[in-house]
């Protein structure tokens, strides 16, 4: 029934006892965004509004990366548009590596030996005037240049710049060892400017994550002559940069559905894969995207294969794992990832897979870039094929979607666990992936335990990681149970078509669905996304009749989750009575008739991923 923790088959009759119907109410909405309706940037049918807008930019980026010292120095022409009806007074730009410099505030510690005096900025011109350095304000992440930009106007910057990458404290970017960096935020952008909030203030801490624009990025990446450079796009100078025979397998990845070894282990330390020079420049371009990272090495392997994404077009994705041959466990995350593209583009969420290629660089961290992961090698193959399907997962969101992630990271990473959950049976079918469930419970109702739709940057502890990850996915997960799958994949078509390549925001999430599901699920999204409180059934009243069982369940919380009653009889075997979350929409008590098949032992309520703060009433003994 679409879900690995639902019962096989619905194998009982089942009937709801309603007390008298709650009555349906809206969504509550804070000021701030309710104005953003008012103003038809956003509209209630879950579109976005006829006076809709957003800002975008051409980033031209020419760096240069000295693995010896670390050094980082380049710069940035940027087209900015601003589409939005108002005049900009500033142009902030966000200069992540701050994070890394002395003094700065940050929620993750930092290695002394990776402090740095942050971003030096040599030079910002704006049309053709240089700034005065007095004028500009730097505070943390975020830089004020003053500057008017009216509405529809084009403005042109450009920003010298140079600072040092960090060697440890790895936190998403940096050495990875002594030939190998990942290399993130690596370059002054500008930052959203949005119908809600207008300028994204919101500092980079180290813990919440990133808002980005749609961007068109055109990037020279210039390294030492004998370092390769993966990155978000496509390389348009294979020629300038790679001999022949590598070029040629490449190619032929990308067009074969067979493992490729592009790069092989001995290949990798025998060198001689670029072509001669002391430097190479490498030019990556990618349309449509919300940020450009690279990576690169002087000893990585790099094994390749592709797929059709896309039955009607041919379209093909090429998929890409990069690493230390030393990491034997990583030899398999090729097959992993062209799985997970697979199951993304036909199964679940069942929407081609947007991006010509997904590569894996075997990195110290999990995190997600667009047409890039930056994944640690795990032995375990269980972690590994859920660390790679959870990162590559985020494709779709936020980086298909646009989302705010530093507000609302249960905006992404609610579908990254979800698409972990449902995907890794998939490429394994022994897998059971049971990501953050026993947290949830553990911290259910406890005062850290705060509703979902609390901002991100003010949630801290348990709360910060239960409500990006696991609470969200399971509200996903028994909506899909409920709805099942046909419909639940048309309501979450129905929110992609209509926010793709733009920012939903969370009421634009829940009104698309409510449109596209053709129902009215301001009940479920209320409960679950807005009010405190836990999901906890138990097991009220049983009664029996020869072999005929009346089970009343009520639900004690006020979370509505799924029903799952598992019936076992004396003989050992057993059998499973399943009902969808629809049971506690209009009541806090369900009747559960069914006939057993011979005599019973007990009956036991819940299931893997049904989350229960009180599992102690879920039990019934039958009497001998």
């Amino acid at each position: 029934m679409g879900v690995k923790f639902f019962a096989s088959a619905l194998i009982a009759l089942a009937v709801i006892s309603f007390v008298p119907a709650v009555a349906q109410t809206g969504l509550n909405m804070p000021v701030d965004i309710a104005r953003a309706y008012q103003k038809g940037t956003r509209a209630h049918n879950g579109k976005p509004g006829p006076k809709y807008w957003q800002n975008t930019a051409n980033y031209n980026i020419k760096v240069n990366f000295d693995p010896k010292t670390r050094l980082i120095k380049g710069t940035v022409d940027i087209d900015y548009t601003n589409n939005s009806p108002d005049t900009l007074t500033q142009i902030l730009f966000k200069l992540y590596p701050n994070y890394y410099q002395k003094g700065a505030v940050r929620a993750r510690p930092v290695q002394p030996a990776d402090l740095t005096d942050g971003v030096n900025i040599a030079k910002v011109v704006v049309n053709d005037v240089e700034k005065p350095k007095k004028r500009i304000r730097t505070l943390g992440t975020n830089m004020s240049v003053p500057d008017t930009v009216m509405p529809g106007q084009k403005v042109n910057c450009k920003i010298s710049y140079s600072y040092t990458l960090n060697k440890t404290s790895h936190n998403r970017t940096g050495q990875v060892d002594d030939g190998a960096f990942f290399i993130a935020y690596f370059f002054p952008r500008i930052a959203v400017y949005d119908d809600i909030d207008g300028w994204n203030t919101h500092p980079y801490l180290g813990s919440q994550e990133f808002y980005n624009d749609f961007c068109r990025f055109d990037a020279e990446v210039t390294v030492p002559g004998a370092y390769l450079v993966w990155a978000t796009g496509d390389l348009v100078n294979p020629t300038q940069v790679l001999q022949p025979k590598y070029i040629k397998r490449m190619v032929d990845a990308g067009n074969n559905d067979s493992v490729t070894d592009v790069i092989t282990e001995a290949e990798a330390k025998a060198g001689k894969i670029t072509t001669p020079g002391r430097n190479h420049t490498w030019r990556f371009v990618a349309d449509d995207v919300t940020d450009f990272v690279f990576a690169t090495s002087n000893h990585y392997m790099w094994k390749a294969s592709s797929l059709a994404v896309d039955p009607k077009s041919g379209r093909r994705t090429r998929v890409d794992a990069v690493f230390n041959p030393e990491h034997k466990d990583y030899y398999e995350v090729v097959n992993y990832a062209r799985k997970t593209v697979e199951a993304m583009s036909y199964r679940f969420p069942k929407w081609p897979f947007p991006y010509p290629h997904e590569t894996v660089f075997d990195g110290l961290d999990q995190m997600e870039y667009p047409m890039m992961v930056n994944d640690n090698p795990l032995p375990d193959a269980a972690d590994a094929i859920e660390l790679t399907d959870h990162e590559i997962f985020h494709t779709m969101f936020p980086f298909y979607m646009g989302i705010n992630e530093t507000k609302y990271a249960w905006m992404d990473e609610g579908w990254a666990t979800i698409g972990e959950w449902l995907v890794s049976p998939m490429i394994d079918p022994k897998i059971v992936d049971l990501y953050g469930v026993e947290r949830t419970e553990q911290t259910a109702g406890t005062e850290e335990d705060q509703p979902i739709m609390t901002l991100t940057t003010q949630t801290a502890g348990a709360s910060e990681f239960t409500n990006a990850y696991p609470k969200p996915a399971m509200a996903y997960l028994y909506l899909k149970d409920m709805l099942g799958d046909e419909l639940f994949t048309k309501a979450l078509h129905h929110y992609i078509s209509n926010w793709h390549g733009k920012h939903p925001g969370p009421y634009d999430f829940f009104n698309s669905i409510n449109a596209g599901a053709g129902r009215d699920l301001n009940w479920f999204w209320q409960r679950w996304f807005f009010d405190r409180g836990v999901a906890d059934l138990a097991i009220d009243k049983v009664t029996a009749d020869k072999a005929n069982y009346s089970v009343t369940i009520r639900s004690v919380g006020n979370k509505p989750v799924p029903v799952d009653l598992l019936v076992e009889y004396t003989d050992g075997t057993n059998k499973t009575i399943h009902h969808d979350m629809s049971a506690w929409e209009r009541s806090n008590t369900f009747l559960l008739n069914f006939k057993a098949e011979k005599p019973v032992k007990q009956l036991i309520l819940g299931s893997m991923y049904v989350t229960d703060a009180n599992r102690a009433d879920n039990v019934h003994v039958i009497a001998k």
